[in-house]
């Protein structure tokens, strides 16, 4: 048994500062809270951080994705999505009436593997759901290649990955839809939040309703809407973190090459792999645990980290195929079934400082070679 430290790493923290406090005061002292001047100064920095044309503030990542499927998709479409990422990628097709078609993952950088989504394109398959999924980019070429061969539409998830760049190009810059969260656990957050970024003024203008009740003018509804507006008190305090957002990218990278270099050589552990073409902004430092079946399992792992101090997370310890709401059998997303198995979330954020993120590669030392 090693030895029980007394220090608690947390696997996630936020980081909220006077001068958060401070802005969000203001804006409370101005009696002007819901969406306005602030969410549109947000909205404008936000757009020229990631190179794109618009971005539209929602109050939720998973708002953020309902309303761009509301714009791409329509009921009946089917749309591949992959098995092994957070439920309201798949959840918020069915909210527009589509149909989530479940594809495996690549099982070392956990993005959609290529050779599965041409596998299941049908003759009703219209789109595709890419996820950048812990800060890693997928594949953003191979995926525009197949939805151009097969006249799809694609929507990218990057609710983990503010600031992932693929080809030296933010996330965000490519076509045609892109959704964030603003989350606490995120890289940056506002409280509740999230953002679809952007090219195409069309699609902008039709989120910009969707948004906000369907509503043209003073009660004129002219389509479908939703009450998903941002308040200026949280667009406040993401302009403040959003200042900040290098700095705490640059921490994230720090740990994560820590955590890389002290776990390299440690039988029954993988360290996570950047993808081709792709700058990872490690929202999780997911390692896959006894991924050939040896040594110890991710739980008992999990449990002796737990008695140093140490906390870790499972993101996500079921795929999505087999959650019960979309309630049908799939086959050939093994990679997906066992990741869900296998991986396990150390700490790597910016409330970390160097010196932890070496304890914890320390601890995941210890106990993968003395045991629990």
């Amino acid at each position: 048994m090693g030895i029980v430290s007394t220090e608690q790493i947390p696997v996630a923290g936020v980081d909220i500062r006077p001068e958060d406090v401070s802005a969000v005061a203001e804006v409370l002292r101005t009696g002007k809270l819901r969406q306005g001047a602030v969410t549109e100064k947000f909205e404008n920095a936000f757009a020229a951080r990631v190179g794109a044309g618009h971005a539209v503030a929602v109050s939720s990542g998973t708002a953020a994705l309902h309303l761009a499927y509301l714009a791409t998709f329509r009921p009946g479409d089917e749309v591949i999505v992959p098995s092994f990422t957070f439920v309201a990628t798949a959840s918020m097709l069915l909210a527009v009436g589509a149909v989530p078609v479940f594809a495996d993952v690549d099982p070392r950088t956990f993005t959609l593997d290529l050779r599965d989504v041409e596998r299941r394109i049908t003759p009703r398959t219209r789109g595709i759901a890419g996820v950048h999924l812990f800060g890693n980019a997928c594949d953003i070429d191979g995926l525009t290649a197949i939805a151009s061969r097969h006249d799809l539409a694609l929507v990218w998830d990057a609710a983990q990955s503010l600031g992932t760049e693929y080809r030296g190009r933010e996330v965000g810059s490519y076509p045609a839809a892109t959704c964030y969260s603003f989350y606490p656990t995120k890289n940056i957050t506002t409280g509740e939040g999230g953002m679809v970024v952007t090219n195409d003024a069309s699609v902008a203008s039709a989120l910009r309703l969707s948004r906000s009740q369907g509503a043209a003018g003073k009660y004129v509804h002219t389509q479908l809407g939703f009450n998903y507006r941002m308040t200026d008190m949280a667009a406040a305090l993401g302009l403040q973190q959003f200042a900040r957002l290098d700095d705490y990218l640059a921490r994230r990278r720090e740990n994560a090459m820590i955590l890389s270099a002290g776990l390299a050589d440690i039988p029954g552990v993988l360290t996570p792999l950047t993808a081709q073409h792709a700058l990872h902004t490690y929202n999780q430092f997911s390692i896959l645990v006894g991924w050939d079946g040896a040594g110890l399992s991710r739980d008992e792992l999990a449990e002796g980290l737990t008695a140093r101090g140490v906390q870790t997370a499972v993101h996500y310890p079921r795929p999505l195929h087999q959650q019960p709401m979309f309630g049908h059998e799939v086959t050939g997303v093994e990679v997906s079934e066992r990741l869900s198995e296998c991986i396990l979330a150390l700490p790597v954020h910016p409330g970390i400082s160097p010196s932890q993120a070496e304890r914890v590669a320390a601890d995941v030392a210890d106990v993968m070679t003395r045991g629990k």
